[in-house]
């Protein structure tokens, strides 16, 4: 058996540690969601909380862990008579892998006994071994959407209600929410992110000399685990009864009428989407001022309280990154620090007053022409840079034929997958894994007469069994390919094409798919970004994209499928989208229609945007999306009007 590394040898990352213990503390926070890179220590603190909390009472060998002072009379192992034996136990740390089925998160109906015995029997899932303990989902953000759905629903009403294959199951199921996330993985669905009642961001400490002691406790660890904790286990135990005498004195902390307005009217003056925001904060000084020993919340209790519980929950776009400076904090607080002498107090010392920053292009950098269009510059090669137009939420795109088991994600359909909702049933070939029991049962029915079935239950044999079709979504990779050439300058198609990428980014970003980006113009095409599941860089790459030149609309097309064939050697099982952005007019270099067609060849699912304006067209991204087997919209197109859009293959004859 591993032995966990203490909780009090941990170096650094204060601010983590505070927020385990605010909900060591106090439960009723809500968990804590550590966002940071890797190597950043959030995975040991999160397993060694669970060493800090006081051990709880149970019914004995209650799988629900039920207090045996109010045992659920509705219990599935119940109901426990009032004089069931109890015993003592630790707090649980149960983990949620990433990949669990939606049975092992809920529970199901135990197959064994249905099948031998003819008996319904719940067996029970993750939900019911954390209930009274903490749920801990490692890489969060990863977590696939039937189990996000089913995790917001028993989060917020602390019941687990299973309807499965003729079993009707209701237990309690509280917890303390703990996950951790690595942002350059992908964000976190905000439905799920608001669940988590504070929030941390982790990073590696710049100090040599906080690395070396980091390092050096970590090779005594793993040199002799048992002797490091022996040496840590006196301070570990200080840190557990600091935590009981918190608990003990939370509920006599008192929250002033005085304190809440505070609290309420900061969240409000901080843009704080509904009031999870005010009583998380509250709470969380309130656990605060109990873990400091004091009987009454300070107004130093909320400056830290809405460090911890607010910024995650800010009105923000998907490219924002979270979080609140202190100063907002302290200004909201109606304590703005006052303003520096000089330049920098809000005045302009050119003469400019009230106007504010007039900088032109020799000043500055250039905001907005009068008419509220996005700004050019020119640079002296006589290339041109576009701000973005302004974004939307685009129509959903996805590949159209159903994937087998793709990463997970919110795109595009994929059938079979292990992760998916169950769809239907079929008969088993080879090994069963995923037995579908109604079917199974249905299809043994009939036979029992002629196999002689009684007393002893169902006779089920290998021809009966049926497996669960599951169909769920997957990440894709969208490999935008930009027209860059001189003709996307004009009328300011090239702001409004940037617009349609980072609204199709920001799309990205919340389906969980990789992107790349490729430009073409002049004499060839560019990998502006080989693909990353990291959007943010992609908007900036996009921001970054000058016009200019011909159209080597051949050599984008090459470039596209270089980078598909070699992503798709590296990762096999994530599908292509190709996004191409063109008008369709190739002004240098070889005819189009043969790279296009190589491109089909290859299996990529494609969309055509064609980026032409005016009211005489030429309709030659028509042609080009003809030669790629893909459906061709305008710009207009793209913007979602309640309706999902699917990529059709066109048939060419």
């Amino acid at each position: 058996m591993s032995v966990a590394y203490p909780f009090s040898a941990i170096v650094g990352q204060e601010d983590l540690k505070l927020a385990l213990l605010i909900n060591a503390v106090s439960p009723e926070v809500g968990g804590v969601l550590v966002r940071g890179e890797k190597g950043t220590a959030k995975s040991t603190a999160v397993r060694a909380l669970a060493k800090l909390l006081p051990p709880i009472r149970v019914v004995a060998g209650c799988p629900y862990s039920c207090d045996p002072e109010a045992p659920n009379p509705e219990c599935p192992a119940g109901p426990h008579p009032d004089d069931a034996p109890a015993e003592e136990r630790p707090v649980r740390l149960v983990e949620l892998p990433v990949g669990a089925s939606t049975d092992r998160l809920a529970g199901t109906l135990d197959l064994e006994k249905a099948l031998t015995e003819g008996k319904k029997a719940f067996e029970p899932g993750i939900l019911a071994a954390a209930h009274r303990g903490i749920l801990y989902v490692d890489e969060v953000n990863l977590l696939s959407d039937h189990l996000v759905d089913l995790l917001l629903d028993v989060a917020a009403m602390g019941i687990n209600h299973v309807e499965r294959e003729g079993v009707s199951v209701r237990h309690p199921s509280r917890f303390i929410l703990v996950g951790t996330m690595n942002p350059e993985e992908g964000e976190l669905r905000p439905q799920l992110l608001d669940r988590f009642g504070v929030t941390v961001e982790v990073t590696g400490s710049p100090d040599p000399k906080e690395r070396v002691e980091v390092v050096r406790r970590r090779l005594h660890h793993e040199a002799d685990p048992e002797e490091f904790a022996r040496k840590w286990s006196g301070a570990d135990g200080e840190l557990a009864a600091l935590v009981g005498e918190a608990r003990s004195r939370l509920a006599g902390t008192v929250l002033t009428e005085d304190v809440l307005y505070k609290i309420s009217a900061l969240c409000a003056e901080l843009g704080v989407d509904g009031l999870r925001g005010d009583i998380v904060t509250a709470k969380t000084a309130r656990a605060l001022a109990a873990w400091e020993g004091r009987e009454t919340v300070s107004l130093d209790d909320i400056r830290k309280a809405a460090a911890l519980a607010l910024s995650h929950r800010r009105r923000r776009g998907p490219f924002e990154q979270p979080g609140i400076e202190p100063g907002e904090i302290e200004a909201a607080l109606g304590e703005e620090p006052e303003p520096p002498d000089g330049p920098g107090d809000g005045t302009d010392p050119s003469g400019g007053g009230e106007g504010g920053d007039r900088r032109t292009e020799n000043g500055g950098p250039p905001e907005t022409r009068s008419g509220g269009e996005p700004s050019e510059s020119r640079s002296g090669s006589g290339e041109r840079g576009h701000a973005s137009g302004a974004k939307f939420d685009p129509v959903r795109l996805e590949v159209p034929v159903k994937g087998r088991g793709g990463p997970l994600g919110r795109r595009s359909r994929v059938l079979g997958s292990p992760h998916g909702g169950h769809v239907g049933d079929r008969e088993a070939a080879g090994e069963v894994r995923d037995v579908a029991l109604a079917a199974t049962v249905r299809a043994a029915a009939p036979r029992q007469g002629e196999r002689g079935a009684g007393g002893s239950g169902l006779v089920v044999r290998r021809e009966d069994l049926r497996e669960k079709v599951r169909e769920g979504r997957e990440g894709n990779l969208i490999l935008f390919l930009v027209d860059a050439s001189g003709s996307m300058a004009a009328k300011k198609r090239m702001s409004a094409v940037k617009g349609a990428i980072l609204s199709l980014l920001s799309d990205a970003y919340q389906r969980r798919d990789k992107v790349g980006l490729v430009s073409f113009r002049g004499d060839g095409a560019r990998v502006l970004l080989p693909p990353t599941a990291s959007v943010e860089l992609a908007a900036r790459r996009l921001e970054e994209l000058p016009t200019g030149g011909r159209t080597p609309l051949s050599a984008g097309l090459e470039k596209a499928a270089e980078v598909l064939k070699r992503e798709g050697m590296r990762e096999k099982e994530r599908r292509p989208l190709l996004v191409l952005l063109t008008d369709g007019r190739a002004t240098t270099g070889p005819d189009p229609t043969r790279a296009a067609a190589g491109l089909r060849a290859l299996g990529v699912a494609s969309v055509v945007v064609d980026t032409e304006e005016g009211f005489v067209r030429l309709g030659m991204a028509e042609g080009v999306a003809g030669a790629l087997g893909a459906r061709c919209m305008r710009l207009d197109d793209l913007r979602a009007d309640g309706l999902v859009e699917l990529v059709e293959r066109r048939r060419v004859a």
